[in-house]
């Protein structure tokens, strides 16, 4: 398969270990091996004190999968298959696309969810965010004339990265609507679920709420455990799961053994781990509130619904390029310009879910005061 290079990853892979400070991670602070396995209950220590370093079952270990199949209303735990985050988006994409079909994507996006139905040959059409006064918004007039009866799939993602966009029930409830009517699959890339700033808002996953509907998750943002490369897609469309499987032997075959034992763990514990991350958010939140206000001159800062990141906009009259290129020479700081993402308007992407946000914000304050 050729593919474009992922500029995301990438940018990452040049600046994001030589970099004192990073201001646009998308994934909250992670926690150590130590402090997860004080929280493991009697059942995962004795499995973590036994764990022998073998092969592991492909569709993932059973009381993984059973734990993740709680998370949900309608999945059972053999409607998982539990997978590395950016290998489950690629087994999904591949076992249900053909060259030919057109998929829908929602823009912004992560660049796998689109850039891998455009190496398989799909026509790829974006459904983009509009901003106006009040910030983000989603006009499903426009999704429903982009919708042709050569559409194949819709690819969502809410909590959407980059933007920290939430939609109402009813406008999800819509948008399934109109993909049911001409028999349409979603893929909803649910990596920042459970982050939601207004926990009444939290959607249901789009796995329970659409019969077509594929829901992929992890642990890797809200969770803060990207190390441990896990992630499941689920879905109540059984015929689905051994056509995943299937093209999973010619990925990774099985998971990490360790990885396993210590998804459990994060997963009983859910509610501590993402309530500490929770936390961190809010914190930053009120930080990066009170520094954009000092700063309106210069910013528009647009404030995510959910998720652990944000796509503010640089107003200052130079190419938003510029900014983060020089902020990283002269301060040690990363800043993903929204150009990474193909997207118009000197937008850039800000990471709320690190410990040290408010220092490395500093940092660009202390740059700005200097210009």
């Amino acid at each position: 398969m050729r593919i474009a290079p992922f500029k995301l990853e990438r940018y990452f892979a040049k600046y994001e270990f030589k970099t004192k400070y990073l201001l646009s991670p998308s994934d909250c602070e992670s926690f150590s091996l130590r402090e997860l396995l004080v929280m493991a209950d009697a059942e995962a220590l004795a499995l973590w004190d036994q764990l022998r370093l073998g092969y592991t079952e492909s569709p993932g270990h059973p009381t993984l999968r059973a734990r993740v199949a709680r998370q949900y209303q309608t999945i059972t735990p053999d409607a998982v298959v539990i997978a590395a985050p950016e290998e489950a988006i690629l087994i999904a994409l591949h076992t249900l696309l053909k060259p030919g079909d057109q998929v829908v994507v929602l823009f912004p996006a992560y660049q796998s969810l689109y850039e891998i139905p455009r190496a398989i040959g799909c026509d790829v059409t974006q459904w983009q965010f509009d901003l106006g006064a009040n910030g983000w918004r989603l006009d499903l007039d426009r999704l429903e004339d982009l919708l042709t009866d050569r559409t194949r799939l819709l690819v969502l993602n809410f909590p959407h990265n980059p933007t920290g966009y939430l939609p109402s029930r009813d406008e999800l409830d819509a948008i399934i609507q109109l993909a049911r009517k001409r028999d349409i699959y979603i893929f909803g890339d649910e990596m920042y679920r459970g982050l939601e700033y207004e926990p009444a808002r939290r959607l249901p996953a789009l796995c329970d709420l659409y019969e077509k509907g594929i829901s992929l998750s992890g642990l890797s943002k809200a969770y803060g455990l990207p190390g441990l490369r896990l992630g499941w897609l689920a879905t109540q469309e059984s015929a689905l799961i051994e056509r995943w499987l299937g093209f999973k032997d010619y990925t990774t075959i099985c998971n990490s053994a360790p990885s396993e034992i210590l998804g459990m763990i994060a997963l009983q514990s859910r509610e501590t781990i993402v309530a500490r991350n929770f936390s961190i958010i809010q914190e930053n939140l009120r930080v990066a509130d009170q520094f954009f206000a000092a700063h309106a001159n210069r910013f528009a800062w647009l404030r995510p619904h959910a998720g652990s990141i944000a796509f503010p906009q640089w107003m200052a009259g130079t190419p938003v390029e510029q900014f983060c290129r020089d902020v990283l020479e002269q301060k040690q700081v990363m800043i993903v310009p929204g150009s990474i993402f193909e997207f118009p308007g000197n937008h850039f992407r800000l990471g709320l879910g690190r410990r040290n946000f408010a220092q490395a914000l500093e940092h660009v304050g202390d740059y700005l005061r200097a210009r």
